[in-house]
């Protein structure tokens, strides 16, 4: 379907390049024939053109293969919990329309009124032949009729009523028709009709149709011209032939609505030679069409460097491998390891063995430098999987973990899906939690080929919050009590005097003002600058995944040449896969909500805070008032 819109831009484009180029340039010249092939070229050209590619080959160097992770981890978070989970329900998607189908449906209709249009039409030509009186005369087959009808020619029919003109007028009409039968017109005719059936929906493509049909009428009046002693004679009988209303579609009426025009080409001058430079004029914009939309560009890689390139692996990758029979004095020296030559402490627990002394469960814990800690757990009823601990150094010198499969399956195996659950050690007690990202579902996979790794959704940060401005409420000063005797001077005097000493004490005890805006003020830039984390992590997720995408394709294209795609098994772990992949985008939208959603919340949390402490306040300033 989108080929078939570009089809139509593309022609489009050009049609209206030729008409443009032609009424600009070319309308106003005597050049009626070269004009005629002019406006037949142009519609032949906005047809073919955007079907001619020129394919560029550009030789580039081999890309390494790097061989990527089955299941990768992010070092924001605390738990990572896996279990094997296999999804089948897929929520039904919501109705949309299919505006392709539509726009399809409504050309349909068009294409249909006007190809009904042309049938009758021609339906109307056969009624008017039908049962007359056909001489033929050398190349002609002149047809006299009895309806008032316009004079016109279709292919060699030659049709008019003598009865309506006298002999110099029907001589002039007979020479014109005759030119339109000689040079076969009726052709150009039906090719603009055609054409305008094809787009009827480009208004261009009609005027295209009528400067057509305006030059086949310059060209028979100007050659009919010159086999006719008196020009004079023949204008009058154009603007004669204007009286008749009826005209006969898709032929060559000796009436047009242009009469004026046509007397007005007849009496010009004949353009010089040199305004044929206009026709090249449109070559430069089609080189240009083609330069800009009709060259493919295809990259292949040079095959003596492709034979020589090997599997390569990062320099800063350090790998550690646990199989399912790795024994307890291994673990241990791989811990060992970890802090001698990394400083990353490691601590594997939850070490469960099956009555084979097989490994079926393991907890891997790892504290790095800034103090987060990470866990790893693997939870099954049979053996593990072999895996192997990727320890990646980043630019900043910093450590991520990734747990990868080493599994070289007989043929093409679905990978179940993996929930991932993510929390962290330092959030704040009364803040709400930010929800997990939902883990995307594994890939085919297939001897000596990995499959392209989903990347991990981003979480929103989370942290502790500067503390707020507290105040201890049982330290706040007493109000002194008020005299009974309001009239009592000296009660009074020393009421007024503990009331400042009071007010004094309240200040002090009062939470700073600035203080308090300081402490709101440090919130919202907290929380903006996490949501703009966030947001730059989503961007780059977004990215990664359609990267992901175009990964998945080809590899999905490498299994089908490697195992063939008839292959039963294959078929079910794509439909599978599918399936998971569907499920997984809309975990992901819900997962999107969610985050935004604890993002409001946490800006509502900060209010209350405020809120809260504005509360103190004011009950602080009642308790003066009483």
């Amino acid at each position: 379907m989108e080929a078939l819109f570009t089809f139509i831009i593309k022609s489009g484009s050009l049609i209206a390049l030729f008409y443009f180029a032609y009424y600009f340039l070319l309308r106003k010249e005597t050049f009626f024939t070269s004009n005629r092939y002019f406006l037949l070229a142009g519609l032949i050209t906005s047809v073919v053109l955007p079907f001619v590619i020129y394919t560029k080959v550009v030789w580039v160097d081999p890309a390494p293969i790097i061989y990527s992770p089955v299941v990768q981890t992010s070092s924001v978070g605390h738990d990572y919990v896996t279990s094997y989970n296999h999804l089948q329900a897929v929520e039904e998607e919501p109705f949309e329309i299919n505006w392709n189908l539509v726009s399809l449906a409504i050309y349909a209709i068009g294409f249909a009124a006007f190809m009904l249009k042309f049938a009758i039409d021609f339906y109307s030509l056969n009624s008017v032949l039908k049962g007359k009186n056909v001489k033929q005369q050398e190349d002609f087959k002149f047809v006299d009729v009895t309806e008032n009808i316009a004079p016109f020619s279709y292919f060699d029919y030659i049709v008019y009523n003598s009865s309506l003109y006298s002999e110099a007028e029907l001589q002039s009409i007979l020479e014109h028709e005759k030119v339109h039968s000689d040079q076969n017109h009726t052709v150009d005719v039906i090719i603009s009709r055609i054409f305008c059936i094809l787009f009827w929906f480009n208004p261009i493509i009609w005027f295209y149709k009528k400067a057509i049909l305006q030059n086949l009428e310059f060209i028979a009046d100007n050659e009919a011209s010159k086999k006719l002693s008196d020009k004079k004679a023949y204008q009058y009988t154009l603007l004669k032939i204007t009286t008749h209303e009826t005209c006969v579609a898709i032929t060559n009426h000796f009436y047009q609505s242009l009469i004026k025009k046509r007397i007005v080409m007849l009496n010009k001058n004949q353009s010089k030679k040199w305004n044929y430079w206009k026709y090249y004029a449109v070559i430069p914009a089609l080189a240009a069409f083609v330069f800009l939309f009709q060259i493919k560009t295809i990259a292949q890689e040079k095959r003596a460097l492709a034979e020589k390139t090997a599997p390569v692996k990062n320099e800063d990758t350090q790998i550690f491998k646990i199989t399912k029979s790795t024994t307890d004095q291994e673990l241990k020296d791989l811990t060992a390891k970890l802090k001698s030559e990394h400083n990353v402490d490691v601590v594997i627990s939850d070490l469960k063995r099956n009555s084979s002394n097989e490994i079926t469960s393991i907890k891997i814990q790892i504290v790095k430098e800034n103090g987060k800690k990470q866990i790893i757990q693997v939870n099954s009823t049979k053996a593990i999987k072999d895996c192997s601990i990727v320890l990646d150094t980043n630019d900043n010198g910093t450590n991520n973990i990734t747990l990868t499969t080493d599994e070289t399956p007989e043929a093409p195996t679905m990978v179940k899906t993996q929930n991932v659950v993510i929390t962290d050690f330092k959030n704040e007690a009364d803040a709400p939690e930010a929800p997990a990202a939902p883990a995307a579902p594994s890939a085919p996979g297939a001897p000596g080929m990995i499959a392209p790794v989903p990347p991990v959704a981003p979480v929103f940060p989370t942290g502790p919050l500067p503390p707020a401005p507290g105040i201890d409420m049982s330290k706040m000063p007493k109000p002194p009590r008020a005299p009974r005797d309001a009239k009592d001077k000296v009660a009074m005097a020393q009421f007024e005097k503990e009331m400042a000493e009071f007010e004094k004490k309240m200040e002090k005890f009062q939470p700073n003002i600035e203080a308090m805006s300081a402490y709101g003020d440090a919130v919202d830039e907290i929380m903006s600058k996490r949501e703009a984390i966030f947001e730059k992590q989503m961007e780059q997720y977004e990215i990664a995944m359609q990267k992901f995408t175009s990964n998945m394709d080809k590899f999905n294209m490498d299994i089908k040449m490697k195992f063939g795609s008839d292959s039963q098994e294959y078929e079910n772990n794509m439909k599978q896969y599918e399936l998971d992949m569907r499920q997984y985008e809309l975990d992901m939208k819900q997962h999107e909500k969610e985050m935004k959603e604890h993002a409001k919340q946490m800006k509502q949390h900060a209010k209350d805070m405020k809120q809260q402490e504005r509360d103190r306040r004011a009950a602080e300033r009642e308790n003066r008032k009483a």
